[in-house]
């Protein structure tokens, strides 16, 4: 048995009891304190206890709620005080303590919670770590983003450029460099062996640098991230981005394409951009006219096609003449999901099979189109509405009767499927496997229909949480050799109280 797996299962058992969560608290290590902190039924004793474990516990109990500023010394516990400064449940005195740590990390962490005091930003903002001013310059207020802009290391303002609390003038400013002093060092410029100068640079490491880094003393390379990182920055002026349509990098084509604020002279010529990514981006543009969705939907590229079937205002009969060229998954789509009574029933009239999958796959259909695409001749469309709630039994039935394997596992995820239905079905030979997991995680599935998904191994994990799988069967899977079944077998709230208790007493060791 793997005892540690076992008792972290414990630990999120929603029926253990209080008595055995104590015990828990005091044997739990980092993992076992982890997901302890996950409980919502631990008492104000119980939470002290755990923050007192380790500081993962605590930071996550903070986050949650559930421990509170008159619980934390920030000395003792400073990764819980931070925490609850970035929940905006912390004390402006500790933003003041960690705004002069010594340990950097705390810096930083606290330069990226909201609502600082303006002394405690002021102190960030100098602070003569570059780590610290440059997470400061990504989540600030707009009051302090101009004069981050102004810094003269490109990394903080290319950091300026992804707020969205930078002023429109501030980010138009970062791109044209008007009103601006030149930048006087980028990361490649710190690391290099040359102090002053542009010569030869040891590598920096990779996570600092951004992709395809170089600098030539003008730091291009930090200059373009902050181009594309203003573009793609809502607060960014219109005007200030436009003539990025013909810039050469299709990274920031696809920025501007995405832009709600899009000009119809830009999205015109982007429609013809020779990317296909820039493409896709200006098809799922909520912006986009009529007009440029019809030209779209005749693209070449499967990717432009699918982002324009799933764009909100696509026009139906583009819709339609999509249906049959892109796969756009199981969830309805924005515009059939919006669609007028006459619209679904429109689609769902429609001669073509692809397009009658469009509405099959709502959950709000009216009986009677529901019933009929339960119906329909092509199994596509009834494996699209199997799991729409509200189908009869025998209608459930008839699906698996006329199609078998192809709808199963769609008629297994129904919710209203019986009991007896779902045994059926976990007793198929050969066994569907897609099928078995929708069963080992339904809510009518019987001690015999999960019995028979224990056989498959995706469907086991599931099957062991499951709280009608028998308790004979439960503590079986205790000593499974798969550390997910038996953690899962441990999480069920139908676990005998007087297992649980033996697994505490022994530590989870049989």
């Amino acid at each position: 048995m793997n005892a540690a797996h076992v008792l972290c299962g414990l630990a999120v058992n929603p029926a253990l009891p209080a008595e055995l969560v104590d015990r828990l608290i005091t044997l739990a290590d980092r993992d076992l304190a982890d997901d302890l902190a996950d409980r919502t039924d631990l008492s104000r004793e119980q939470v002290h206890a755990l923050a007192a474990r380790g500081e993962e516990a605590a930071v996550k109990l903070a986050r949650s709620g559930l421990l509170r500023a008159c619980d934390v010394d920030p000395r003792k516990q400073p990764r819980a005080a931070l925490a609850l400064l970035d929940e905006g449940a912390g004390r402006a005195e500790w933003a003041r303590l960690f705004a002069s740590h010594p340990d950097v990390a705390y810096r930083e962490e606290l330069a990226a919670c909201p609502g600082l005091p303006a002394d405690v930003a002021g102190t960030l903002a100098a602070d003569p770590d570059l780590r610290v001013v440059t997470e400061l310059a990504l989540w600030t207020t707009a009051d302090l983003t101009g004069r981050l802009a102004r810094h003269p290391h490109a990394e903080v303002r290319c950091a300026v450029a992804a707020n969205e609390a930078t002023p429109p003038a501030v980010l138009a400013s970062l791109i044209t460099g008007e009103g601006l002093d030149p930048a006087r060092r980028c990361l490649l410029c710190d690391g290099a062996e040359q102090p002053s100068g542009h010569g030869p640079r040891r590598p920096r490491p990779v996570q600092d640098l951004h992709p395809g880094a170089s600098c030539d003393g003008s730091h291009q390379s930090v200059l373009y991230e902050t181009q594309r990182r203003a573009v793609r920055n809502p607060a960014t002026p219109a005007h200030a981005v436009m003539g990025f349509a013909g810039h050469p990098a299709a990274p920031l084509r696809a920025g501007l394409a995405a832009r709600s604020d899009l000009s119809p002279r830009a999205a015109r010529r982007l429609a013809g951009d020779p990317a296909p990514g820039v493409r896709a981006a200006l098809a799922g543009n909520p912006a986009l006219g009529d007009t440029l969705m019809r030209v779209l939907a005749a693209d070449r590229d499967a990717d432009v096609r699918r982002a324009l079937a799933h764009h909100p205002r696509v026009p139906l009969d583009v819709l339609v003449r999509l249906a049959g060229t892109v796969r756009t998954g199981p969830a309805p789509l924005p515009r059939v999901a919006t669609a007028s009574p006459a619209e679904v029933v429109e689609l769902a009239a429609s001669p073509d099979a692809e397009v009658r999958m469009l509405p099959a796959a709502r959950r709000d259909l009216p009986a009677a189109i529901r019933d009929a695409l339960a119906a329909d001749p092509d199994a596509k469309v009834v494996t699209s509405v199997a799991s729409h709630p509200g189908l009869s039994e025998a209608r459930l039935r008839r699906m698996v009767d006329r199609y078998g394997i192809q709808v199963v596992a769609g008629v297994a995820a129904n919710p209203d499927a019986s009991p007896g239905l779902l045994d059926d079905l976990a007793r198929r030979r050969p066994p569907v496997r897609k099928a078995l997991k929708e069963i080992a995680g339904h809510r009518h599935a019987t001690a015999a229909a999960l019995s028979a998904c224990l056989a498959d191994a995706r469907a086991r994990p599931l099957a062991a949480r499951h709280p009608a799988l028998p308790a004979r069967l439960l503590v079986d899977l205790l000593g499974d050799d798969e550390w997910r079944v038996a953690e899962a077998a441990a999480a069920n709230p139908s676990l005998p109280p007087a297992v649980m208790e033996r697994l505490v007493a022994r530590r989870g060791i049989s």
